[in-house]
């Protein structure tokens, strides 16, 4: 079984919505008058596939137990003109800053950003009509019904980027979750030991009547860009946000050279996306408390002061802090906000309402190929005359058979439409 503490933000997941219900073929019959006519009710439609947006649901945890999401089938049409009863729907919630993509060709379906946003993702198949349907002034008592549209399933990868004003970046144990804890109601998990933070936090920082969202990103180590330690796993998150704020240990107690690790995760955010290492950064000097700290303050500024806006803070006391919230406001308010990934927006698994067709020859055979010929499966009953009569109609209809002739075919030729094979009479 999966450990339940992993963080997930990454999965794959199938799904199929309903098959259309089948057209009844009956006949009213009362005693005495045994064939009164058709009533043959129509197939119900299947139901729909729907992802919606949730601030409830946290990650994508859930998906890692349950990848496969049927919706309803539709039911078969009854007699007295009856229709079948519509297939369920199926509705997946998922965070807030979930990018839903096709898992074949990557196209980018949805960005569930906002609370309560709902996108069809796949439709089901529509219900088969039937017999009654299906009389006309000389066919008065068809006996054929048209069955329901099936589905077929897809597969979605549904990818988590965190949604936030300013990402908190910085090494393991430099003091994020410290901080984040300080200046928000967020509660993460706080422990003298690198990789503390396995999974993003959010917290909402108040300031004044204002308010932004601020998310502590799990540390980043050396080669993170290239999938070392948990770096990789959450770089996308920060392609989310407006701004970075970059948190050093300044005091240089975990054995390292803040100025060094200052430059060593600005070069893994450049790795990774040339727009991720453009993001608008201010720095945060942490750990300004203890005995040296004083010293390196004076040379991170000297070094890099004209460029970044420096806060020297002391996470832990809360010193320095309402001056960095103000300024992280002041650099907010100057951004725009917080960007949508593009999306095909009028992407959905659907049955086209284009009833195409191709022809191609094989060993002298025309075969015909096609929604249109997926339509004539279900619509046509070989045995019945009506029902053929139809299938010639539509054939001359949709230009089938001018097409043949346009691809030189003689009388007698055989002629293939799904599992129908027919000689050519002009």
């Amino acid at each position: 079984m999966a450990d339940r503490n992993v963080f997930t933000d990454k999965v794959r997941i199938t799904v199929k919505s309903g098959d259309g219900g089948d057209g009844m073929n009956s006949f009213k019959s009362f005693k005495g008058k045994p064939a009164c006519g058709p009533d043959g009710g129509d197939g119900g439609n299947g139901g729909n596939i729907y992802i919606r947006a949730d601030k409830n649901v946290n990650d994508l945890l859930s998906f890692r137990y349950i990848s496969k999401y049927f919706a309803g089938d539709g039911e078969r049409g009854g007699s007295n003109k009856c229709f079948g009863r519509g297939g369920e729907h199926v509705v997946i919630k998922v965070p807030l800053g979930t990018v839903v993509k096709d898992y074949e060709t990557g196209t980018v379906i949805a960005d569930m950003f906002c609370d309560g946003e709902e996108k069809l993702i796949a439709e089901g198949g529509r219900g088969g009509k039937g017999n009654v349907r299906f009389t006309t002034s000389r066919r008065h008592a068809p006996n054929f019904a048209q069955k329901g549209e099936k589905t077929e399933p897809h597969v979605l990868l549904l990818e988590l980027k965190v949604i936030a004003d300013a990402g908190i970046i910085g090494f393991p144990n430099v003091g994020k979750s410290t901080l984040l804890s300080k200046i928000s109601a967020a509660k993460p998990k706080i422990a003298n030991y690198h990789f503390t933070t396995l999974s993003p936090n959010l917290g909402v920082v108040k300031y004044y009547d204002n308010s932004f969202v601020a998310a502590d990103i799990p540390g980043l180590i050396e080669g993170a860009a290239e999938g070392a330690g948990l770096g990789h796993d959450f770089l996308r998150h920060i392609e989310r946000t407006r701004m970075l704020v970059h948190v050093i240990d300044i005091s240089g107690t975990e054995g390292r050279d803040p100025l060094n690790d200052f430059i060593k995760i600005n070069a893994e955010l450049k790795d990774y996306s040339e727009k991720l290492a453009s993001l608008p950064q201010i720095i945060v000097l942490n750990k300004c408390d203890v005995y040296g700290a004083e010293e390196n303050v004076k040379s991170f500024k000297k070094k890099y002061g004209r460029k970044y806006e420096i806060y020297p803070v002391t996470a832990v006391s809360g010193e320095g802090l309402e001056e960095l919230v103000a300024g992280i406001f002041a650099k907010l308010s100057q951004l725009p906000p917080v960007a949508r990934v593009e999306s095909d927006e009028s992407f959905t698994y659907r049955k086209s309402g284009n009833l195409g067709f191709e022809i191609y020859t094989d060993g002298g055979v025309y075969f015909v190929v096609g929604d249109l010929v997926d339509m004539l499966c279900r619509n046509v009953v070989l045995n019945d005359p009506d029902s053929m009569a139809y299938f010639q109609k539509i054939l001359r209809e949709k230009g089938v058979i001018s097409k043949l002739l346009e691809m030189g075919i003689k009388e007698n030729d055989t002629v293939s439409i799904g599992e129908v094979e027919f000689d050519f009479i002009p």
